[in-house]
């Protein structure tokens, strides 16, 4: 039993839930935020499929990116504040706006909520969309130095990501408080799916590979990370003292396009190979290069191998054992 009691915003999200369950694991008392409370049995379900029997030491709040509502009540007795919660769609909007005010707004709501509340200190889950847009891959290896220049010419997503983490940055320096922030910045989260709560990354990328809608590699590498290594280094960043004021680049080694994916499922899952496009394979010198030693170095922190990551997404995906 721990007497430590965090807040997770956005609980029905696929690193939300996945959070959720490694706190639990650990003993500490959670709440979570939700949008609305008539999806709080959606969490539940995913924990008990993880594994947790009890949820005496769970609670839930009815609370929104873009209402003042419920964030002062949620935060209020906190340790902690994990805030994970984010709009991500897999389309583009038309308007871009509709990434970045929720993204901006949500993540200084969080902030003051957590501010009144006394809270020692706020993880902020950032991306490595505000890592990674703005220098010339070639030659580079990314890491928590690198800023995306929100003016560049860049995805809504991306730009969002970026001019939220700004924004707190800038909200930690104009607020003189004692209260501590520290950034995770992850790559494409992939892993296990519990109780149906998955991601656009792993739908994308994984699903559309399998079911046969991806017809061509894309022009692009990605990062990949394990949901519960990521969970792991928001918990690990939570308690470490030096953390505070840092923010960490939470990626496996190494990199992958559309075509290492596919690659791999037909070699270790050959039976749903059936579907899946004959893609071409990425220029060797065309692979973005990052690195997580800072994680690495301060936590101990060694997440599993990208293609873990991606086997674990497609196990628990639950295909027909046969393609047609």
């Amino acid at each position: 039993m721990n007497n430590q009691t965090v807040l997770v915003t956005g609980g029905t999200g696929f690193l939300g839930v996945n959070t959720i369950l490694a706190l639990l694991e650990r003993g500490f008392t959670v709440r979570t935020t939700l949008r609305t409370l008539a999806r709080k049995n959606e969490i539940l379900d995913a924990l008990s499929e993880g594994g947790i029997s009890t949820f005496d030491q769970l609670s839930f709040y009815q609370a929104d990116l873009l209402s003042d509502s419920g964030w002062d009540e949620a935060a209020q007795g906190c340790d902690y504040v994990l805030h994970v919660a984010s709009p991500f769609v897999a389309d583009q909007p038309k308007d871009e706006n509709e990434l970045i005010i929720p993204a901006r707004e949500g993540t200084l709501r969080a902030l003051k909520a957590a501010k009144r509340a006394g809270v020692k200190r706020v993880v902020l889950t950032s991306s490595f969309a505000a890592i990674g847009y703005s220098i010339d891959p070639k030659n580079h290896v990314f890491t928590e130095l690198d800023w995306t220049d929100e003016n560049a010419p860049i995805q809504a997503y991306i730009k969002s990501k970026t001019i939220a983490e700004k924004a707190a940055w800038q909200f930690m320096e104009d607020a003189a408080t004692a209260m501590e922030l520290t950034v995770i910045n992850p790559v494409g989260i992939f892993g296990p799916i519990l109780g149906g709560i998955s991601s656009a990354s792993l739908d994308t990328v994984v699903k559309g590979i399998v079911d046969g809608l991806v017809k061509e590699n894309a022009p692009f590498t990605f990062g990949v990370v394990d949901v519960r290594d990521v969970a792991d280094i928001h918990i690990k960043a939570m308690l470490h003292p030096e953390a505070a004021g840092q923010r960490f680049l939470a990626t496996s080694e190494g990199a992958m396009s559309f075509y290492d994916v596919a690659e791999l499922i037909k070699k270790e899952r050959p039976k749903l190979a059936g579907k899946i496009a004959a893609l071409q394979p990425t220029p060797p010198q065309e692979y973005t290069k990052m690195s997580n030693k800072k994680a690495a170095e301060m936590f101990g922190w060694h997440p599993r191998a990208k293609e873990q990551a991606i086997l674990a997404s497609v196990d628990s995906l639950k295909f027909s054992q046969v393609q047609d």
